[in-house]
């Protein structure tokens, strides 16, 4: 498998230069398998960018599957900028939690008017929408599974398999006041690689986010170690911290998990 960062943060894009380094689109990341099946974890800004490379690249007819960990506006600003959308060639599965009639509402409601001009069912895309609920799903000779987090209405984290490599994406997910999240850590048990929340430090955290849904680099790196994870990659980084910022997120990290690193768009991990 080969994973591929194309947004890293989270709530709005950034485009200061001082923060330009790890990138500033929100989320999205895409595994490729073996047998070449394209699976995208969430629509944020950088799904705009990565829509751009397929449509001027030669892989055509497009087929691929779109993972949405939940339905806040930073995981799916990108979709209804996502060139391969309007192609009658492509075709889209969309997973989510949720029952398939509800992810369908929920987009259409995104693309509706008057927020945008051309509505979701309009667009010329052949499209399947699918739950993942608590068994496993094959797409393209990968097993996906997913597991709740703890984040306000909801949102779950995704555990990719093939080939005896494993990803989790939790983006998303505030830890329990005292130890780890249970259910979670037992979901990324072993992983080749857990990508993680890292939106606060632990100081900003203290000062009044907690109850937010998101976690910090310390908490983090508490999950991977409790988990037994290989790699262990921050993401989903605050709008407010430069580059400077994050370089000492991960220099911290590091001390607490050696084998951590900040994510950032363009970044490529083969498992």
């Amino acid at each position: 498998m080969e994973l591929t960062f194309w947004g890293v943060r989270g709530t709005t894009p950034v485009i200061r230069k001082p923060a330009s380094a790890f990138g500033g689109n929100t989320p999205c990341a895409t595994v490729t398998t073996a047998r070449g099946r394209l699976i995208v974890v969430d629509a944020g800004t950088g799904f705009h960018d990565l829509g751009r490379r397929l449509a001027a690249g030669k892989r055509r007819p497009l087929q691929m599957s779109l993972l949405i960990t939940h339905f806040h506006l930073d995981h799916l600003q990108g979709l209804p900028f996502f060139d391969p959308l309007y192609d009658p060639s492509t075709e889209i599965v969309f997973y989510s939690a949720a029952e398939p009639d509800v992810l369908r509402e929920h987009l259409g409601r995104l693309m509706g008017s008057p927020f945008f001009p051309v509505p979701f069912e309009a667009t010329a895309s052949r499209k399947e929408f699918r739950k993942i609920g608590g068994r496993r799903v094959r797409i393209g000779g990968a097993a996906v599974s997913a597991c709740p987090l703890n984040h306000p209405q909801g949102c779950v984290a995704y555990k990719i398999e093939e080939g005896g490599a494993s990803i989790v994406f939790a983006t998303d997910t505030e830890h329990p006041a005292e130890g780890v999240d249970g259910w979670l850590a037992e979901f990324a048990r072993g992983t080749s690689c857990l990508v993680c929340d890292a939106t606060f430090t632990p100081r900003e955290y203290a000062a009044g986010k907690q109850g937010w849904g998101h976690s910090t680099w310390q908490e983090g790196a508490k999950l991977a170690a409790a988990a037994g994870v290989r790699r262990l990659v921050l993401s989903h980084f605050n709008r407010e911290h430069v580059d400077r910022d994050i370089r000492t997120i991960e220099r911290l990290a590091r001390r607490a998990f050696r084998a951590t690193e900040a994510a950032r768009e363009g970044r490529r991990l083969v498992f």
